[in-house]
């Protein structure tokens, strides 16, 4: 189930950090507005330490260097559309040329010695945050190589008139592997922030699909009801016409044959139509409301067909059986459950059903392998495919499929454990708890 998910949404992890065919992209008005930003802070800091404070200073090369970045905004501001999304050889230029500017502006007021220069490190973020890896590790030498180029400024950091700030060799290069140390931290934090956020967020999504596609189909038989219903007039009209017509040629050879054809023909409609309009009644309180053991005999009804053996054990306090409304995403998520625990189990999986007055628990167990360490820990997170390092080639055990299923449970109110069996017998656990007002709806 987990991996005809994963096939059907598309949406499996790549190694340039895409999700499927969608790509790691960044609005243009977003970059737009954060070099207005640029802007803007650089201006009010050349003016501070130019105006204010009254520092020496290229101020021409300065005010040169902050105007190309202002004009190359307004072009792509006239140029594109504020809803135009960059691509990601698009991103690495702008970015590329970003870099270039505050690096140039760093290098005429000090290099290194300027305080502001770690800020050099913020197109690399950007970068790793919304692009491909392989644009941002492009990025991140070329920020690496402008960093180098700082350590070499033979401009002297602005300071009082007639006083000269030297920065000794010594602290240019401890700035240098700072700069260069934050910039890796921080483009890798940013970057697994992005990647997880990404993958979250298009796992989300195929849950939503899947718990629609399972409302769909809890619908069909009323719209078959109702389809059987609309057909019905125009296939009674057909029947008739049918009728007259094989009183009327019956006896001609040449068309008797097909005018019992379409006779018996509109006969069979008019019993599958009859059969359909009949679901409803015959259905209708079974498809809205459901026992606990009937709703555990759905789910495991379509898993019993291979070599594994499936016991269920009820577990109760004498009390009366919870029934309760048919929930798609629970029945979804207890079959993707048990379907991971068939496909580990070495010849057996046993769920146990528990209730009382106040909770329903369902716990799976199998005779697998179990989850290892570093597994366990992590487990629930979308696009992980195993239990153990061991079976990695494993497709589709432990991906999306679960995490759709977790997170369906989850919603319906359920907590979910997952953990080894104890006691010295080896296989997973999966524990799945709800308060008894969720899973019971009175008579």
């Amino acid at each position: 189930m987990s991996e005809t998910i994963l096939n059907s949404t598309d949406m499996t992890p790549s190694q340039d950090g895409k999700i499927g065919h969608v790509s790691r992209s960044i609005r243009l008005q977003t970059l737009v507005r954060l070099r207005w930003l640029a802007v803007a802070g650089q201006t009010i800091t050349v003016l501070i330490i130019w105006g204010v404070l009254d520092f020496p200073m290229p101020i021409a090369q300065a005010t040169i260097l902050i105007a190309a970045l202002a004009v190359a905004n307004l072009i792509l501001s006239a140029w594109f559309p504020a809803t135009h999304r960059l691509g990601p050889k698009s991103a690495l230029a702008l970015l590329c040329f970003d870099l270039l500017q505050m690096g140039a502006l760093l290098f005429i007021t000090g290099g290194l010695g300027n305080p502001f220069a770690p800020l050099i490190c913020v197109p690399v973020i950007i970068a790793f945050a919304s692009q491909p890896l392989r644009h941002s590790l492009v990025l991140l030498v070329f920020a690496l190589v402008c960093t180098t180029v700082l350590s070499l400024s033979p401009y002297p950091v602005p300071w009082y008139e007639g006083e000269h700030l030297r920065i000794q060799p010594i602290m240019q290069l401890g700035v240098w592997f700072s700069i260069a140390s934050m910039m890796v931290f921080a483009a890798f934090y940013a970057y697994r922030v992005s990647h997880e956020a990404s993958l979250l967020a298009d796992a989300l999504v195929a849950t939503e699909m899947i718990l629609e596609r399972e409302k769909h189909l809890g619908q069909l038989d009323g719209l078959a009801a109702a389809a059987a219903h609309e057909l019905g007039t125009p296939l009674a009209t057909i029947s008739v016409v049918a009728k007259e017509m094989e009183r009327e040629l019956g006896q001609d050879e040449r068309f008797k044959e097909d005018v019992q054809l379409l006779r018996s023909q509109s006969e069979r409609c008019r019993d599958i139509l009859r059969r359909l309009t009949s679901l409803p009644a015959e259905g209708e309180e079974h498809l809205r409301r459901l026992p606990l053991s009937s709703m555990m005999e759905e789910v495991i009804a379509p898993h019993r067909q291979f070599d594994i053996d499936i016991r269920l054990v009820q577990k109760t306090d004498g009390g009366h059986e919870p029934i309760g409304v048919r929930n798609a995403g629970i029945l979804y998520g207890l079959g993707n459950l048990i379907e991971n625990a068939v496909d580990y189990a070495k010849s057996e999986v046993v769920i146990s059903v528990e209730y009382d007055d106040q909770r329903v628990a369902i716990m799976i167990e199998d005779d697998g392998p179990g989850y290892s360490a570093v597994i366990l820990s992590r487990i629930g997170e979308p696009y992980m495919t195993s239990r153990t390092r061991e079976r990695s080639e494993h497709a589709g055990g432990l991906g999306l499929g679960l995490f759709i299923a977790k997170t369906l449970l989850e919603r319906s109110g359920a907590s979910i454990r997952f953990s080894n069996r104890g006691d010295g017998q080896v296989g997973a656990r999966i524990r799945i708890e709800w308060p008894r007002s969720i899973m019971d709806k009175p008579i």
